[in-house]
């Protein structure tokens, strides 16, 4: 019964647009679950979910590894370069050292005021009495043109690149397809053409953004090389919209379905903060991670074998009544709760801050201008995507 239950959580387009009474009921009957037919765990805990993220015995599969598969085969590690996000110490260490040097917190603080501007920009259209689609009118285009306008993009550009990143993150999804693959592997090759180009570009006319940054990232005679530039980019570029993208459209519909919090924060503006942190508690755009284990290793009490794939279900994790009281109820007023909506330990995200910053931002705009927002469909759409969740779109009037 758990399999059939695990398949449902992360293969069922139908179960993406509410998982967690299904998470919930794996939690319960199964917390640290071992597929019958493979050598894959799924973990639904959250001191697991943190304990395999911190844990230097699990990581990303080397090239040429065999890595099992929910579908019960293996398939072999390709041998190509990887981004930050698959690799290993000492490679990730010494690559995360250098791009973290461009990517401070004082770097992404500096970007509020642009983050309001673009806001703005994108909500002054937006008269009262008006009805939009905000994942097409802001949650999509605001992290794009925010990541964009950080690594140094061309306006004219973004909209090419968008359907091409989109892409790549479906090769996140546990439910891809080799149909997914083969298209991520043409979109692959279009978006490094292009940063190549971009690259070259800005290493003789460098700008104040983060390429020129990483271009000139060095620690003594390191420096990151073409390909772990391109690469980084890729990454960051991915990550910094389709993930924001959801918890932008994610916190819009969380808080009208709860009108009771949406009153609070018009009339307390200082829960701002506290609501984004809940939104990504309650509704986290990304919600699975993996691992490898380079050796046996214990989790819960289970004795997992070395090879064995242990996927990390966060949604899970971030609900679990025994590190969070009612985890099921949206609570704004919540003071330092544990989530890991952004991983853990070595991976944790490089863009947590800046996705934080751009939730609180579009959140305090929308309240300033918009007294009520009324929800046109019931039931939104979701995308066929549980690794990065979100809705496909959010029909909304504001007035």
């Amino acid at each position: 019964m758990s399999d059939e239950l695990f398949l449902r959580i992360v293969t069922d387009p139908e179960v993406y647009a509410d998982p967690y009474a299904l998470l919930a009921e794996l939690r319960e009957t199964s917390p640290v679950h071992k597929l019958g037919f493979a050598d894959y765990w799924a973990l639904t805990r959250y001191e697991d979910c943190r304990s395999v993220l911190r844990d230097p015995r699990m990581g990303n599969p080397e090239p040429g590894d065999q890595v099992p598969t929910i579908a019960g085969n293996a398939v072999r590690t390709p041998k190509e370069e990887r981004t930050l996000l698959f690799l290993n110490p000492p490679d990730h260490t010494r690559l995360r050292s250098l791009v973290s040097r461009a990517f401070t917190p004082r770097r992404v603080e500096g970007l509020r005021g642009s983050v309001e501007a673009m806001t703005a920009e994108l909500l002054d259209p937006l008269v009262p009495a008006c009805e939009v689609d905000l994942i097409d009118q802001l949650a999509f285009p605001l992290p794009a043109n925010v990541i964009s306008e950080l690594v140094g993009v061309p306006r004219a550009d973004r909209d090419w690149l968008r359907p091409l990143v989109s892409d790549l993150a479906g090769t996140l999804e546990p439910n891809r397809s080799p149909e997914d693959m083969e298209r991520a592997e043409v979109s692959g090759a279009k978006v490094a053409a292009y940063f190549d180009e971009l690259i070259d570009r800005r290493r003789t006319e460098p700008g104040d953004d983060l390429l020129s940054a990483l271009i000139a990232a060095s620690d003594g005679e390191d420096r990151l090389t073409q390909s772990e530039i391109g690469l980084t980019l890729s990454l960051i570029y991915a990550a910094g919209f389709e993930t924001t993208t959801n918890l932008l459209g994610n916190m819009v519909h969380t808080l009208m379905r709860h009108p009771d919090q949406l009153a609070r924060l018009r009339a307390d503006r200082s829960l701002v903060p506290g609501a984004v942190d809940e939104v990504l508690r309650y509704q986290p755009p990304v919600q699975v991670d993996a691992r490898y284990t380079f050796e046996d290793v214990e989790i819960g009490g289970h004795s997992v074998a070395q090879g064995s794939m242990v996927l990390t279900l966060l949604a899970a994790a971030n609900r679990d009544p025994a590190v969070i009281d009612d985890p099921d109820r949206f609570d704004i007023t919540r003071q330092d709760t544990p989530l890991l909506s952004f991983g853990s330990g070595i991976h944790y995200c490089l863009g947590a801050s800046l996705a934080r910053l751009e939730g609180q931002v579009v959140l305090a705009g929308l309240l300033d201008r918009f007294p009520t927002w009324t929800p046109l469909e019931e039931n939104p759409p979701w995308k066929p995507r549980l690794t990065l969740r979100g809705l496909a779109r959010l029909p909304v009037a504001l007035a």
